[in-house]
């Protein structure tokens, strides 16, 4: 956890407001939904809705994997929830120390979902905003950066459209191995 957020806060979104807070154990189930809530997702991490044992070995891996995140100083999962107390978005905020831009540190953003029947309701910009506003100011990075799937041209949209801009070219390496469908 990134304890030098201040959680939990809330922030406006459209039409109404959201809290935004530390995602804990009890949530991973509602992450999960919602990080498979689109076809490209779904294709990648449906095994988190499998049945069986693929789907027993796919929470054990997603178990440990959010154990991890909560273990690292350097990360954090946050969750976005309605006045009703229903989680409707998340994100993972990684800091990374660098060397480059006179030694300064970057917020990397990953795994921005927000729950299909929320989309369009500002719940997204308000997540966003909080990051870029609140969370980047606290931690005193120099850059927030962020990677979406070539594939996702409104992400592209949202993203550029809250000031974000299209600078680099990312690469990734699969690497094959127990655990990996590379």
């Amino acid at each position: 956890m990134i304890s030098r957020l201040d959680l939990p806060v809330t922030v406006p979104t459209r039409s109404a407001v959201v809290v935004i807070r530390r995602a804990t154990r009890d949530d991973l189930g509602t992450i999960l939904r919602l990080l498979t809530d689109d076809p490209i997702s779904a294709a990648r991490d449906g095994a988190s809705g499998a049945s069986g044992a693929s789907g027993q070995e796919a929470l054990l891996a997603h178990s440990e994997a959010f154990r991890q995140i909560a273990a690292d100083p350097g990360n954090d999962l946050v969750v976005a929830e309605d006045a009703d107390g229903v989680v409707v978005g998340t994100l993972q905020l990684t800091l990374i120390p660098g060397l480059s831009r006179r030694g300064s540190a970057r917020l990397l953003v990953e795994s921005v979902r927000v729950a299909s029947e929320q989309r369009s309701a500002g719940v997204g910009t308000a997540l966003m905003r909080w990051v870029t506003d609140q969370a980047a100011p606290a931690l005193t990075v120099s850059l927030v950066q962020l990677t979406s799937d070539a594939a996702r041209v409104d992400a592209h949209r949202f993203y550029e459209r809250l000031g974000f801009v299209a600078s680099h070219v990312g690469f990734k390496y699969a690497v094959e191995g127990p655990g990996n469908d590379a």
